[in-house]
């Protein structure tokens, strides 16, 4: 409940000097009688007039707090809100190559992009997502759908020797694109998550990143691996053994891949890094939510105004017949 004219409200301070006057008034009027003792009133029950007898100033009190309330005019709001939502369409293009088993990030490269990006999935309810994997080829391990139930589970399957070894980025982007370029929805993103420079593919990563751009298409593009060495394991006939690889890659080639379709391109270099990139692209594409919000105001003062001149009719009652004195 709302009130159109609160400053009525200040009104109320007048029931101040009432409520004196009448406590003073009452002291003036009480009678007095002199007799020589008491005793043969005790006992004596009292009668319903005396209990009465400050009820017609309550209901003339109550009567003005009620005529002020209904000066500020009182209003009932009704609301009603809806809302539109406009998902995303998300491709997550996944680098499954062999140098993803390095270990500067923990357990490893692949396993570490793949908890962050779960997390992500589960923030973006409202939309699309799917994914492609790619090392010396490329194919989509789920297409889009928002049974993200089904896409976690397919992203948790994904393994080190699926596919030949390699690193076909632009392999990876073009069947991204493919995947979401006929697809109604006005936002679409890839994220590009590797660790390597393009070896393998028919298309490089630049051409990719045109024909995304061409569908109006954004690339995030995430390079993954710390600034230096890291450990690699591989098989041997007598145990797993490490290699160290250079951290470096070609990371220009992905920034301009980003850069052409109006993305951005972000460096890994730890589990941390990775996750608040993760959460900076959350952030940057939110779904889109049309709200209206429509209100309705319906005056409510009648209700204090009646019950205002009920309660004056009851105490002029009072006064005039029930408690009537002398004086009257």
């Amino acid at each position: 409940m709302s009130f159109q004219n609160p400053a009525y409200f200040w009104l109320l301070l007048l029931l101040i000097p009432i409520i004196v006057w009448y406590i003073v008034e009452m002291r003036k009027a009480d009678a007095s009688l002199q007799i020589s003792g008491t005793d043969s009133f005790k006992g004596q029950p009292k009668s319903v007039r005396i209990y009465m007898l400050h009820l017609p100033f309550l209901l003339r009190v109550a009567a003005l707090l009620l005529l002020t309330i209904g000066l500020a005019r009182p209003q009932l709001t009704d609301h009603w809100h809806s809302e539109q939502t406009e998902g995303i369409d998300i491709m997550m293009a996944l680098d499954i190559s062999g140098t993803m088993q390095a270990e500067d990030l923990r357990p490893n490269r692949l396993e570490a992009a793949k908890i962050v990006s779960v997390e992500f999935i589960n923030a973006r309810v409202n939309d699309n997502i799917g994914l492609v994997v790619f090392a010396g080829e490329s194919f989509t391990q789920c297409p889009l759908t928002t049974d993200h139930a089904v896409l976690i589970n397919l992203f948790n399957s994904v393994k080190f020797g699926m596919i030949q070894d390699g690193t076909a980025i632009g392999l990876g982007i073009a069947n991204a694109v493919n995947r979401m370029k006929d697809s109604p929805t006005k936002s679409k993103v890839i994220i590009l998550l590797t660790d390597g420079s393009n070896n393998a593919g028919d298309i490089d990563p630049l051409t990719a990143a045109k024909i995304a751009n061409q569908f109006g298409i954004r690339i995030y593009a995430i390079g993954v691996g710390s600034r230096g060495q890291a450990r690699i394991p591989y098989q041997t006939p007598i145990g797993v053994q490490y290699a160290t690889i250079s951290g470096e890659f070609d990371e220009q080639t992905l920034r301009q891949v980003a850069d052409q379709t109006g993305g951005e391109y972000f460096r890994a270099t730890d589990n941390a890094s990775l996750k608040r990139i993760y959460e900076q692209i959350d952030q940057m594409e939110k779904t889109k939510i049309r709200v209206r919000e429509i209100s309705k105001k319906q005056e409510n003062f009648s209700p204090f105004i009646l019950w205002a001149m009920l309660l004056l009719l009851c105490e002029i009652t009072l006064r005039g017949f029930v408690l009537r004195t002398i004086a009257q």
